[in-house]
Parts: structure tokens; C-alpha cells; sequence
């Protein structure tokens, strides 16, 4: 009777692709990112209005070029839109936000500061940022308007074709 040796006999202990958990691997907290008087802030984009927005505690004000949001953005749809990160986060009239905005039009520009205070508010209180990011709030909106091609009129836009 022979004997026959088994040649992963010495591997039966030893697992493939497990390794020692180590204390890097949990996940990072993230650390608050605030200046000398307790602000935050972020840069807010679509498509060619650009948002400079500072997040700081206070009564739920919002100042947009030196106005009150309700003098600058008149139109209810889009005082709604900058007041949306406020409450999914369910922070509603607990923060002052001061920004600039320029370039784009009103809407453009709405979306722009909607996107620098879902910025700066995760840079402000970091646990906040999966529920922004979830509703959608901290994706950059890529849409602008295609630029004109030479030969053409518009961007696509093709002279009318004549058969004679």
C-alpha cells in the first residue's frame, strides 16, 4: 500500500485573498473645513454661472449680490431651488449664506448657488454629505450651450441646401 502526499496538504490553512484587518481601514471622518469667523466655503457651477457661496450659523438668511434672496431671485421656483439643500438636510433657517454670483442667466445662476450651499454645507458639517448626495444636490449640472462651428450658422445649424 502506498502512500500518497497530498501536494496543497499545507495549504488547507491558508486563505486566499483575507488579510489582517488593519486600523487604516476604517473609513476616515471627515474633519469640518472652517475659516476665522466660523464660515464655509464653496464654489457653486451650472452651466455658465459660477457662485461664490460662504455658509455660516444664523437665522436663515440668504444674501445674493449684496440682495436679499427674495429682491434677487423673484420668481418663487427659484427661491425654492436654493432653499432645497436647507431642507433635506433639515437645516431650514439655521444657517446665513452670503454668495456672488455671475455669468448665466437667473436660472443658471439659481442652480449655481444651490450647488455652492450643498458644497459648503458638507464642508461645514461633513456627516451631512451623503443625504446631499443622495437628493443630487453635489453633482455639477454639465449642461451649456455648445459653441458655434465655422461654416455653420448656429452650432448644428446648416445652410438651406439647393438642388439648382
Amino acid at each position: 500500500m502506498s502512500t500518497t502526499t497530498n501536494a496543497f496538504a499545507g495549504l488547507k490553512d491558508l486563505q486566499i485573498g483575507a488579510a489582517a484587518p488593519s486600523p487604516e481601514a476604517e473609513p476616515q471622518k471627515r474633519e469640518p473645513k472652517r475659516d476665522a469667523q466660523g464660515r464655509s466655503y464653496a464654489t457653486g457651477r451650472r452651466k455658465n454661472a459660477i457662485a461664490r457661496v460662504w455658509v455660516k450659523p444664523g437665522k436663515g438668511e440668504i444674501i445674493v449680490n449684496g440682495k436679499k434672496a427674495p429682491a434677487y431671485f423673484a420668481r418663487p421656483v427659484l427661491r425654492m431651488l436654493i432653499t432645497q439643500p436647507f431642507l433635506v438636510a433639515d437645516r431650514y433657517n439655521q444657517f446665513d449664506v452670503y454668495c456672488t454670483v455671475s455669468g448665466g442667466g437667473l436660472s443658471g445662476q439659481a442652480g449655481a448657488v444651490r450647488h455652492g450651499i450643498s458644497r459648503a454645507l458638507t464642508l461645514y458639517e461633513p456627516e451631512l454629505r451623503s443625504i446631499l448626495k443622495a437628493a443630487g444636490f453635489l453633482t455639477r449640472d454639465p449642461r451649456m450651450v455648445e459653441r458655434k462651428k465655422y461654416g455653420k450658422p448656429k452650432a448644428r445649424r446648416s445652410f438651406q441646401f439647393s438642388k439648382r
